[in-house]
């Protein structure tokens, strides 16, 4: 169980170690995109697609903090663990 769960961390911070990529590279593609003075409202849509990859991993970040607080190094039962996922998807959503 144990195992199972360090595994499920791993795979966590590996997704968002790639989400971050992502977003760091949105971020460079932006600057770029102002240097070369591309359209303001072109820009803004990027930077409203970059924000809401950022807010996405807080709202992950959140769930994970949650998630430690209610069940400190103990697996969480999948009722519980399924709630939790939703309430992220919420927050992801309408956040």
């Amino acid at each position: 169980m144990a195992s199972d769960m360090h595994a499920l961390q791993q795979a966590q911070r590996k997704a968002l170690l790639a989400r971050l990529a992502r977003v760091e590279g949105q971020i460079r593609g932006i600057r770029r995109m102002i240097e070369e003075d591309a359209a303001c409202e072109q820009v803004a849509q990027q930077l409203a697609a970059s924000r809401k990859a950022l807010n996405k991993a807080f709202y992950e970040m959140m769930a994970c903090a949650i998630e430690h607080e209610v069940a400190p190094g103990e697996e969480l039962p999948t009722a519980a663990k399924d709630k939790l996922n939703e309430l992220t998807r919420m927050l992801s959503k309408y956040g």
